[in-house]
């Protein structure tokens, strides 16, 4: 399960100082691990998993917001 120590090494990580292209290289491996851990979920159905998602997910729209911009409503 190397890929369970990669999500939680990403999810541990800092991600102040990051450049704009630190930031669209930590959003595509976010993704990345979302999607690996997704189909390793659709096997066993672990709780656990689930909850590694969301926190990665949670994480990576926290990243896209500084990449896009808050809008001005």
């Amino acid at each position: 399960m190397d890929i369970l120590k990669e999500a939680l090494d990403f999810e541990n990580a800092k991600m102040s100082n990051m450049s704009t292209s630190d930031r669209v290289v930590a959003s595509r491996e976010a993704k990345r691990l979302i999607l690996a851990i997704n189909e390793i979920y659709k096997q066993n159905k672990d709780a656990e998993l689930m909850d590694l998602m969301k926190r990665l997910t949670a994480k990576k729209k926290k990243i896209e917001v500084r990449l896009k911009g808050r809008s001005v409503a």
